[in-house]
């Protein structure tokens, strides 16, 4: 009976685990593909930077929640050599399911700007 509770404890903390560290690359996974089609969106030629936010934050918005989208900025950078516009999104880190104490996790999308 003992042994049943300790391995039926460890096996339920180890399956948690397995939960947890799928949910955060999911959202990080999530937040690179919606910064990286922002900044796709923004640099057509219609388009400008401020479209590539507004974009990156519905993306987000539809995918995990408006939470995750509220600090999305836009950058005109040099990649290489080429002139990109850079999208940055920094969201809170889910640490116990989508709720609870959260760190933050910043990723950044890059799209080539057409001359």
């Amino acid at each position: 009976m003992v042994d049943f509770v300790l391995v039926g404890g460890l096996l339920t903390m180890f399956f948690l685990a397995i939960i947890q560290l799928t949910l955060i690359l999911h959202v990080r996974n999530t937040l690179i593909d919606a910064a990286a089609s922002g900044a796709r969106y923004g640099t057509l030629a219609d388009r400008e930077a401020a479209d590539a936010e507004e974009r990156t934050r519905s993306l987000i918005g539809s995918a995990l929640s408006a939470g995750f989208a509220e600090q999305v900025s836009t950058s005109e950078v040099t990649v290489q050599g080429l002139r990109t516009l850079e999208v940055t999104v920094r969201a809170p880190l889910p640490v116990i399911g989508l709720i609870g104490p959260r760190g933050m996790l910043e990723v950044k999308g890059h799209a080539a700007v057409q001359p």
